[in-house]
């Protein structure tokens, strides 16, 4: 960590040392952001990693980022005027897998039959916020606050087995041993946030910059109860006890419902980032 400090700390100093005074380049070209200007960020995490490996050989260097800039998110601004921005962000994202293949019977036979099996989620993210800015060097200082809200599917995985089950898969009891999940489904997670922000930016081309921010502030965020369904060929609680009442019930399919996993909710109050800045990059134009 101490020698990534250092990597930046040299990046700041070599373009410092070799940079023309002012805010203009030897081109004309302006170093900070104007009035209608959009910049576009990303995360300078794998940036320095690379650098870092390079100086100290380490494969293991990492740097913490806050809660509200998550992996893949796309966030940029909108400058108002050259003291104000509009901060914005925003991750869509959706997926799918399917696998098939076989696995074993649920028969006494012991075989194996063909199985497909698939699952999907979606990542919704959105945020946004106001920046002030000081500063009449190319080194500025900002703040501001920003809120950021969130949907999180917790992704539905169903099982198409090969072979129905029949009396053959029957353990002749209430949940037989031979149960097997259809469907799992739920555990879909909300969140949101709102946080105040205070950095520094220094820009080491023309309109290209580097900074570094630390964010404080309080999240809320629920997870939703999980449901699996399964089946089993047998008989349920209510099929025993009319069996004991005398009633003739032979096994059957029998098909569920259960609850596997809670709901669940937590607040916290806290800072945004642990142990480092979120460290980022930054292309205006």
């Amino acid at each position: 960590m101490k020698k990534k400090v250092l990597f930046v700390a040299s990046l700041f100093l070599a373009t410092a040392t070799f940079a023309q005074d002012g805010l203009t380049s030897k081109k004309g070209e302006a170093y900070l952001p104007e009035a209608g200007d959009w910049a576009l960020g990303f995360d300078a995490n794998p940036f320095l990693n690379y650098a870092g490996n390079m100086f100290n050989g380490s494969l293991n260097n990492t740097l913490n980022l806050p809660w509200y800039s998550a992996n893949n998110t796309i966030y940029g601004k909108m400058y108002k005027d050259e003291t104000t921005a509009y901060r914005m962000q925003v991750r869509i994202g959706m997926g799918s897998t399917s696998l098939d293949g076989p696995v074993q019977d649920q028969g006494t036979d012991s075989s194996y039959v063909n199985t497909g099996k698939s699952s999907n989620g979606f990542t919704f993210i959105v945020g946004g916020g106001i920046e002030k800015r000081r500063g009449n060097t190319r080194l500025q200082g900002y703040y501001g606050a920003e809120a950021l809200f969130g949907l999180i599917g917790g992704g539905n995985t169903s099982t198409d087995y090969g072979k129905d089950l029949s009396a053959n898969d029957s353990q002749g009891a209430t949940n037989a041993g031979s149960a097997r999940t259809v469907k799992t489904s739920g555990g879909n997670g909300l969140t949101f946030g709102v946080n105040g922000f205070i950095g520094i930016e220094y820009f080491v081309l023309p309109k290209i910059s580097i900074g570094a921010e630390y964010t404080w502030g309080l999240s809320f965020s629920s997870t939703g109860e999980v449901e699996t369904d399964s089946e089993y060929f047998g008989l349920t609680a209510a099929d025993a006890v009319a069996i004991a009442g005398g009633a003739t019930i032979s096994n059957h399919l029998v098909e569920e419902t259960n609850v596997t996993s809670g709901s669940g909710s937590s607040f916290t109050l806290d800072t945004g980032n642990t142990g480092s800045a979120n460290i980022k990059i930054l292309f205006h134009f």
